[in-house]
């Protein structure tokens, strides 16, 4: 077994057999685990979703994963902020019992050759610009899931489409685990709290806060009865004028199947997806129909 008690704050399991001989012990015990899925560079959203986590189960477990199957060959896989130690002092005092940060061979073999592909929901929004993205994370996620066997795992909001593709695939693949989510946490001018906003410049934060303004104005609009397909329009000369460019996608969509929305007929999410320099920015806000009878539950 494989567990690294000595250089790190918190334990860390480096392979799937220690990461299952911790969580079989708890079980023996008969306690309750919840798993939450990141690939490090935490900030104060992935430690609510630890939070969170913490006051529904009595055994934490956090991974700490960079993914390559979800990164493009001209994406920042290479780039990408990798913290670990930083991250393992972060989660420290919030009750984790556990970090699993194995390597990327012990994720996928030399030989590796399955894939996972949902569809429905993962169709349109970001799949238009990154079409091998949600079959990256649902692969990895039901390793993840299927390594540790957590009653609950817990995901943000704010990757709102994400969420809801993990949500299908757990159900059409009976995964025995129930996902929870946790609201998208902001900085105190609106903007999405995210582990690419250290990518953007000074000038290009102050602009970024652009693009919550602009989905918070469109909810307000079409909340108002105002014309789904005018709001957007107006929207996104918002955002080009703010310099966001591409804009990827901006849409308002059914809450449920994400199905594109011209009239407001259910409970719906505006989302957005946009470039600031080299950064791409995400986003998505809630809207409510009064006459809408389904409840996402997230």
């Amino acid at each position: 077994m494989t567990l690294d008690n000595t250089s790190f704050a918190l334990p860390v399991a480096r392979t799937v057999e220690s990461l299952r001989n911790v969580v079989s012990r708890w079980r023996q015990d008969g306690e309750s685990v919840a798993l939450v899925p990141t690939m490090g560079a935490l900030h104060r959203g992935h430690l609510a979703l630890v939070e969170k986590a913490r006051a529904n189960s009595d055994r934490v477990v956090v991974s700490i994963f960079v993914n390559p199957a979800q990164f493009a060959a001209h994406e920042d896989f290479g780039d990408y902020p990798r913290t670990e130690r930083e991250d393992i002092e972060k989660l420290k005092p919030l009750g984790v019992d556990l970090i699993y940060g194995p390597a990327a061979s012990e994720m996928y073999e030399p030989d590796f050759s399955t894939s996972i592909v949902v569809g429905g929901v993962s169709e349109g929004l970001c799949t238009v610009t990154r079409p091998h993205f949600f079959g990256g994370v649902a692969l990895v996620v039901a390793k993840l899931l299927l390594q540790c066997l957590p009653d609950i795992a817990i995901f943000g909001e704010k990757d709102y489409q994400q969420l809801l593709v993990i949500r299908r695939m757990v159900r059409d693949l009976n995964i025995p685990v129930e996902i929870l989510s946790g609201p998208t946490e902001r900085e105190k001018d609106g903007l999405a709290i995210s582990s690419r906003n250290v990518y953007l410049s000074g000038q290009e934060r102050a602009r970024a806060v652009e693009i919550s303004r602009t989905l918070k104005e469109i909810v307000v609009a079409v909340e108002r009865g105002g014309d789904i397909r005018s709001a957007l329009a107006a929207g996104e000369a918002r955002l080009k004028k703010a310099g966001f460019d591409p804009v990827d996608y901006l849409e308002v969509c059914d809450a449920v199947t994400l199905e594109p929305l011209t009239d407001l007929t259910c409970d719906a999410r505006v989302l957005g997806a946009a470039h600031l320099g080299q950064t791409r920015l995400i986003d998505n806000f809630p809207i409510s129909s009064a006459g809408s009878r389904r409840n996402p539950d997230v």
